[in-house]
């Protein structure tokens, strides 16, 4: 993701940009004395020696004609950087300064609010220049609900359905499976199910060999958005306090459409992420993030033997059928600490200046990141901008760009133990899931068929009885 060009037009059209400050504010800075601010990252290899990149960039135009020095700070991985800004901001002994930016996501972002010291950058910006970021990224860091904007936008991602279509197209010629057949969460049921059935056909001698379609990367982000496409928002979020909406009926339809799948062997999840399971061919297809996409293997090597090359496809993330049109909306954002006038005013100036079009397109999409603005989120801006993009990006990009803007990205609003509750979306339904597949399996081991192995499984009292220990599990998180 290293820039390799110089800064022309480009620059004066960045600089142009700038010019008119900060929400109309007067301009505190002077360019005989400039200011100093820092930002923490958690960036590393070769995302930060980019961020760095154009760190520099900006300190040697934009920065030096207005008086404006950013140091940039890698704070190691997203916990370390939690840990060491709610320290500083705390004033531990031995904590670090408070940086003038820091990069968080929505719930590190609302905990350090709750201590104070947090600006509300909407007086900085004037509606014109809040109006070029897409909505539903401003509103994120809304906490109150009065639109203030606590979170800059920097960096977004969304859900993709990934292939390793070299397999897929095998499997599609033999029978008759098409891209359409997977367009929603019911349909791809049914084809990772005769995915499975085809593969354990290859073996009529052993008993329930068939192989896995599908798994998916972010349990959290399927349970929370395939809700919303149900009419459900889980987590109803006003001024901090959270409301629990774990619909029975919804839930239900989340659970028939990943956990009986998984149990019965359609579905699958082994490795860290799913990208290792298309590795080692234990599936063929999955959702995972779109910045994910460039960690695509290249080749496939199931059970230790011979490995093949194999080519990746990429579709939009399936919804529930008849559902509303939500995606997910991930990825962190700069928070502005408070300072100086001067400082704050540096900090939104560096901030506008790096999501300008021409910046956030070349620093984001290289690594699969989506731009925030409404002009630059756009097909042919990115692939007219001369960023250099792999072909996996160049098959994932314009996918997700659809997906943003035909759709209604959605994250969650933050709260106290946010973190927390969504830990339980997390593993409650996969680790449910992964226990009771590895009993069917040893069922299926010892001669049952899979109907029998799986039936004390697919039925009422099997649901309930997760669904209540899991609305247990939430309820403690509910604010009283």
């Amino acid at each position: 993701m290293i820039r390799k060009r110089i800064m022309t037009i480009g620059l004066v059209l960045a600089m142009g940009m700038t010019l008119a400050g900060c929400g109309g504010k007067k301009s505190p800075l002077d360019a005989k004395n400039p200011v100093t601010i820092e930002v923490w990252n958690y960036y590393n290899g070769d995302q930060l020696t980019a961020f760095d990149n154009l760190v520099k960039e900006f300190n040697e135009s934009v920065g030096k004609e207005k008086g404006i020095i950013v140091k940039s700070s890698s704070q190691g991985s997203v916990n370390d950087l939690e840990m060491n800004v709610l320290a500083a901001i705390r004033g531990e002994v031995g904590a670090a300064e408070v940086p003038n930016i820091f990069m968080a996501y929505a719930d590190t972002a609302y905990s350090a609010d709750q201590m104070g010291g947090i600006v509300d950058l909407k007086q900085y910006l004037t509606e014109e220049e809040i109006a070029v970021y897409i909505d539903s990224y401003i509103k994120e860091g809304d906490f109150s609900g009065q639109g203030e904007i606590k979170i800059f936008p920097m960096a977004k991602s969304t859900e993709v359905l990934v292939l390793n279509k070299t397999d897929w197209d095998t499997f599609a010629e033999q029978t008759g499976a098409r891209y359409e057949d997977m367009a929603d969460m019911e349909g791809l049921v049914k084809t990772a199910q005769s995915y499975y059935e085809w593969t354990d056909a290859e073996t009529p001698d052993i008993n329930g060999d068939g192989r896995a379609l599908f798994g998916r990367d972010a349990m959290a982000n399927y349970m929370l958005i395939g809700s919303m496409q149900m009419g459900t928002e889980i987590f109803q979020v006003a001024d901090g306090k959270m409301t629990l909406n774990f619909d029975k009926d919804t839930v239900r339809r989340l659970w028939d459409n990943y956990y009986i799948p998984f149990v019965k062997g359609y579905f699958a999840a082994s490795g860290r992420f799913r990208s290792d399971d298309i590795k080692t061919g234990n599936v063929i297809a999955f959702v995972g993030s779109s910045s994910g996409a460039s960690f695509f293997p290249d080749v496939v090597n199931r059970d230790n033997q011979e490995e093949y090359p194999i080519e990746m496809d990429v579709l939009p993330c399936p919804g529930f059928a008849g559902g509303a049109g939500y995606v997910v909306q991930q990825g962190a954002g700069m928070v502005v600490t408070e300072g100086s006038e001067a400082e704050i005013y540096a900090s939104v100036e560096f901030l506008k200046w790096f999501t300008a079009d021409e910046q956030n397109i070349l620093c984001s999409v290289q690594s699969g990141y989506l731009p925030v603005t409404k002009t630059a989120n756009d097909k042919t801006a990115i692939l007219n901008s001369g960023a250099e993009i792999s072909r996996n990006m160049e098959k994932t990009l314009p996918v997700a760009v659809d997906m943003v803007n035909e759709n209604q990205p959605y994250t969650t609003k933050a709260f106290e133990q946010g973190t927390k509750a969504r830990n339980v979306l997390e593993y409650a339904l996969s680790d449910r899931a992964a226990e009771d597949r590895a009993i069917v399996q040893e069922r299926l081991a010892a001669g049952q068929s899979l109907e029998d192995a799986c039936a004390e499984f697919c039925t009422d009292a099997c649901f309930d009885a997760w669904y209540e220990e899991t609305l247990a599990r939430l309820q403690e998180f509910e604010s009283k």
